[in-house]
């Protein structure tokens, strides 16, 4: 098939065109570097060349149509799926930047689905848990309400927000023009390239501060539990949602939204603790102020992934800890 991926130099998106390649797909990657980076696709470039796969990338933003346009010629004149993943991520930046975060992550969008639209291809968007925002009824179903606190109190939800309206977006084009959409959320997915600085994720973030031997910091008391799930694990589940033409149960895949999640839930101070033990570090964390709007806990039911794209989380975040620990070691010698 012949597949266009924004965001493909990023976190996600690398580790979505590594896989994709071993299905011999030819790819076309959108991205303009601001989050990504060349490095992150050096991968694919070698494997593509050897197996004599045609791998493109366009150095350009996602929200310009001209870019799609590029990728359309780079692929031949024809464009089967298109995963979107470009967006701006990473707690910092919603806070500091909420304007740039929801003008990014609908502009991107709204490009990528005119384009997939006109082309009649499969799109599949990555969305977010972010989108129930502070929802506390788990686990977290695809007919569980968002909650947003007023805007006055924090810029938070600029990043939640943009993806449920991001997912308001995809069903009126599934509607509108009958596109063939399915949108995927990954839950706090974690692994080697996932941004460990001060605008990145907890996992990278925590592991970081042990590489360099500094204090980690626990915002609030720590007790806040996410559900950690593998970054192959959670491509799998994406490359299914683009892949399969209707569920293995028979299903309508259309319009239907697929949690990736593992459902085992680790507290924030118990993950402090497994990265400490895993890195052998002796470094005590520090307790700071807590996020505004942070959610206390997030925990997918995955039933309708594991019915309809028979996925599951398989590695255990022990051992992908373990993973990304070996791999940040050896970035750093």
């Amino acid at each position: 098939m012949r597949v266009v991926v924004t965001g493909g130099a990023g976190f996600l998106g690398s580790h979505l065109c590594e896989s994709l390649l071993l299905d011999f797909h030819e790819i076309c990657v959108i991205d303009d570097m601001f989050r990504g980076k060349q490095r992150n696709l050096e991968t694919c470039k070698s494997s593509a060349a050897e197996m004599g796969i045609p791998f493109h990338v366009v150095m350009k933003d996602a929200s310009n149509p001209e870019s799609f346009e590029i990728a359309l010629r780079r692929l031949g004149g024809g464009v089967d799926v298109v995963y979107h993943l470009a967006a701006i991520n990473g707690t910092r930046w919603f806070h500091e930047r909420p304007d740039l975060v929801v003008k990014i992550n609908h502009n991107t969008l709204t490009a990528a689905l005119d384009f997939a639209t006109s082309q009649g291809a499969r799109f599949v968007f990555t969305s977010s848990p972010e989108a129930w925002g502070e929802q506390s009824e788990m686990p977290l179903k695809e007919t569980s309400s968002s909650i947003f606190s007023p805007s006055n109190m924090h810029q938070r939800h600029s990043y939640g927000a943009s993806k449920y309206i991001g997912e308001l977006l995809v069903h009126h084009a599934i509607q509108t023009h009958s596109m063939d959409g399915r949108i995927v959320r990954p839950f706090n997915s974690y692994g080697p390239r996932l941004p460990g600085d001060n605008h990145g994720q907890v996992v990278s973030m925590l592991l970081e501060k042990c590489l360099r031997n500094e204090p980690m910091e626990i915002h609030g008391k720590g007790g806040q539990s996410r559900c950690f799930t593998w970054v192959e694990d959670v491509v799998r589940g994406i490359k299914l949602a683009g892949d399969l033409d209707s569920g293995i149960d028979g299903s309508n895949l259309t319009g239907e939204a697929f949690n990736l999640g593992s459902t085992i839930e680790t507290s924030i101070l118990e993950l402090v603790d497994m990265c400490v033990e895993v890195s052998g570090s002796e470094i005590e964390p520090i307790f700071v102020a807590s996020n505004p709007g942070d959610a206390i806990r997030r925990l997918p039911d995955i039933t309708a992934s594991e019915q309809a794209l028979g996925w599951n989380a398989e590695v255990s975040l022990k051992d992908g800890i373990e993973r990304t620990w070996a791999w940040m070691k050896n970035q750093s010698i």
